[in-house]
């Protein structure tokens, strides 16, 4: 990468994170307090389950918590969960917060959790899954976190595969215009469990979003289980060593092979306080706001860890982008609680901007505290990106991570005073500590700008996952046999001449026209030019001729004036002169919604399967099932015979 080209800070740290990763997580390693220091920085010799801080011990609840109220912050706002669906806004000093979690590990250490249990906790996104979270690792115990939304048998699998000594779950959530029966669902998944936990279920009641009762065989209340703890007495933070479980949290629905990734406490935890300063630029006692839930990596890692650990205060917020009540909730977030900056998927901005494209409700709000927007989980299209910035008046910066890496793997570094301009569609550079490769499928290297597989040297750095639960084996046949001395990411993409990363899809998203091998993101980057469309998914369906063609469905603007017939002739001519002809784009219809999950990703590879005539079942995320008999009549229209039967829900398989 030339010198002239990016920020010296920038470049010196990463060409030391990478000649000399010892010394450079050495020095960051003291970001945390450690009850015994590490004896080795790295070890590698048993690729690639590598190992960081190996002999050091600490605790994640302490440095989350404890340090804080010993260093005279305990009056500072830990979390903030404003609550549109129940009308609620709740501050939480980080004083409360432990006076909280002290109790609850108390009751749980009475209930027989110790150092290297599991814990399924099932709740929603309130500050009381926080403090489960770090009741139970302040006992030296591992949480898996379940997302609410998941159904019985999804709840189920998970709970069978960790095989926790208890449950944790709230009796209920909340979605617009429903009650979602947590105790029910968490009833259903026990009873049809081959592993039965050797506790009661800890049940934290909402009285204020609906009252059940409990089944006193089954449950204990959440406030019992404080009252076991022995006030005068708090539980110590019990030190584990810095390779040891932190959590682990599973990343698909299927239920014959449980992909859990297990993430160890040390390295993830510098990594986490390292990039929340370098990447997003907060600083202790600044308000950030990661738009996610607790049961994805986004919430373990920038809700609850990241910002506790560095004494920031986390916004958790219990609601939509537009339908609670209004599209302006946005804005009333960043002014009401002087949010610095947002974390967030492109699809939530293309929700406000549907449903308010003057910015009516928001422009009341004043945006003078935010610095910068992140976006992430999907790709972004330039005119959303665009839309974004003009509407927020502040840098719009694109990053790429997975689960399994726990945060950035490339970014644009507000902490490293990065160019915050940085090319189109690019996902900023690579994060300190990866060494990042493009390869084409005979493992060579490809040339600059040419399309290939992502994939980064080894090893890792602090923070990606250590393993899958309980199967090393597939761990290793997964992500590293395919590309030996490398982890595939299976993305696809490609390196510019300056280093910068563009992230085109998933590696199946790329289809294969003729010869010609396209990316379904980069033709709905070009749909999304048209002034009247709002949103898009382009999938590759079979042809007989071209083996792959792409087919279109797009989301008109509210009210749009023009015909189905021409407002899709005016996209198809401009897919020709921006693609080109080797696009073979002509299958292509409007439709009012496309199918979503919870965490606002559009469900591409469904309606894919879905045109194929193959059975599609759908997680419990999924956003609304119904959708599909839209995506149905779109396809027949284009011709599409569809014999397929309408797509399986999770919860109708229960």
């Amino acid at each position: 990468m030339p010198v002239e080209a990016h920020s010296p800070l920038y470049l010196e740290a990463y060409r030391k994170s990478v000649q000399n990763p010892v010394a450079f997580w050495e020095e960051l390693g003291h970001l945390l307090d450690w009850d015994r220091p590490w004896q080795q920085v790295l070890d590698n010799s048993n690729p690639p389950f590598t190992k960081w801080y190996v002999g050091g011990y600490l605790n994640a609840c302490y440095n989350a918590i404890d340090r804080h109220i010993l260093a005279g912050r305990g009056d500072s706002v830990a979390l903030i969960h404003d609550s549109p669906m129940t009308e609620t806004v709740r501050k939480v000093t980080y004083q409360e917060l432990y006076d909280e979690v002290v109790l609850l590990a108390g009751g749980l250490a009475k209930l027989g959790v110790t150092k290297g249990d599991r814990v399924v906790i099932y709740m929603p996104l309130i500050p009381e899954t926080i403090v489960a979270m770090l009741a139970i690792v302040r006992l030296g115990a591992i949480h898996s976190v379940v997302f609410g939304g998941f159904a019985a048998q999804e709840l189920c699998s998970r709970i069978e595969h960790v095989e926790p000594k208890l449950v944790i779950a709230a009796n209920a959530g909340v979605e617009p215009g429903k009650v979602v029966p947590y105790l029910d669902i968490l009833h259903s998944a026990i009873n049809m469990s081959r592993w039965r936990p050797p506790q009661r279920n800890i049940i934290f009641m909402r009285e204020n979003v609906a009252s059940e009762i409990l089944d006193e065989t089954a449950d204990v209340l959440w406030s019992t289980v404080l009252a076991m703890a022995d006030a005068n007495q708090p539980v110590a933070c019990v030190p584990v060593e810095a390779n040891d479980p932190l959590y682990v949290l599973y990343t698909s629905g299927t239920t014959d092979k449980p992909k859990g990734v297990m993430r160890t406490i040390g390295g993830h935890l510098v990594a986490l306080m390292y990039t929340l300063k370098m990447i997003y630029g907060i600083q202790p006692g600044d308000t950030w706001w990661a738009a996610s839930d607790m049961g994805w990596v986004v919430g373990h890692s920038y809700i609850c860890y990241g910002p506790l650990c560095l004494g920031a205060t986390s916004v958790m917020y219990e609601g939509k982008p537009d339908r609670t009540p209004d599209p302006g909730q946005y804005f009333r977030l960043i002014d009401q609680h002087k949010v610095c900056a947002i974390f967030s998927v492109p699809t939530s901005f293309r929700v406000i901007r549907r449903a308010d494209p003057e910015i009516s409700y928001g422009r009341q709000y004043c945006m003078k505290s935010l610095r910068a927007i992140f976006i992430a989980g999907e790709h972004c299209d330039y005119e959303t990106k665009a839309w974004i910035g003009k509407t927020f008046k502040v840098p719009v910066l694109n990053h790429w991570w997975q689960t399994e890496t726990g945060s950035a793997v490339t970014a644009t570094c507000l902490g490293f005073q990065q160019n915050v301009n940085p090319p189109m569609y690019s996902t900023g550079l690579p994060l300190v500590g990866y060494d990042i490769k493009i390869l084409k499928k005979d493992g060579t290297e490809a040339l600059p700008s040419e399309l290939g597989r992502i994939v980064l040297k080894l090893p890792l750095p602090p923070g990606n996952m250590a393993t899958l639960y309980k199967n090393d084996e597939l761990f290793r046949k997964l992500y590293f046999q395919k590309f030996p001395g490398y982890y595939d990411t299976m993305d696809a993409g490609y390196k510019d001449e300056r280093g910068y990363i563009f992230v085109t899809a998933r590696d199946d998203d790329v289809i294969n026209v003729a010869g010609h091998r396209l990316s379904t993101s980069s033709l709905e980057d070009a749909v999304l030019r048209h002034p009247d469309v709002v949103d898009v998914a382009v999938f590759g369906v079979p042809e007989a001729t071209k083996g792959q063609v792409p087919l279109c469905l797009y989301i008109p603007v509210e009210n749009c004036k023009k015909t189905d017939a021409k407002l899709s002739a005016e996209i198809i001519k401009l897919i020709r002169d921006v693609v080109g002809p080797i696009a073979a784009f002509r299958l292509i219809t409007s439709v009012n919604n496309l199918p979503r999950t919870r965490s606002g990703k559009t469900m591409r590879k469904a309606m894919a399967d879905f045109a194929r005539n193959e059975l599609v079942v759908l997680p419990s995320t999924i956003d609304d099932a119904s959708i599909f008999s839209e995506i149905r009549r779109a396809l027949q229209h284009l011709g599409y015979a569809m014999s397929a039967p309408e797509p399986i829900g999770a919860k109708m398989l229960n």
